[in-house]
């Protein structure tokens, strides 16, 4: 059974970081991120209004590290804007490793520009233009 869809519903994500104070300032930077809010190991920011939230790994905890500790990540995060060549290349000048440069993918809704960068905690973001966000097929 389908539970109707009722009200607005917001996803956002939490990312484990070793050095809270230290990812604030290099998403600030590099992505030109702003402050929703700040507890100090736990933070809130967005990227031009799209919020994401940063946690600082807590020792002992083994079901939540960084992927620095862990050796891996398993989450991409994804990023839609305007302009996703200028955000990849700031990153890349702010440090970021594993830059794919901007590149075309055909995609069922077209050419869609993406590439990508890993942030030096580990997190790897890739960057893309708005397409993917528009309805598919097109509302008529």
């Amino acid at each position: 059974m389908t539970m109707p869809q009722t009200g607005r519903a917001s996803v956002s994500v939490m990312l484990i970081v070793p050095d809270t104070p230290a990812a604030v300032s290099w998403y600030k930077t590099a992505l030109g991120a702003a402050d929703l809010w700040n507890l100090g190991s736990v933070a809130g920011l967005h990227l031009r209004g799209a919020p994401f939230m940063l946690h600082e790994a807590v020792p002992g905890r083994k079901t939540e590290p960084s992927p620095i500790e862990a050796g891996l990540t398993t989450t991409r995060i994804e990023v839609f804007v305007d302009d996703p060549g200028q955000l990849i290349e700031q990153a890349a000048r702010a440090g970021a490793s594993d830059v794919q440069p901007l590149a075309d993918h055909e995609a069922p809704w077209g050419t869609h520009q993406q590439g990508g960068f890993t942030d030096p905690f580990g997190h790897r973001w890739s960057v893309g233009h708005r397409t993917p966000l528009r309805p598919y097929p097109p509302e008529t």
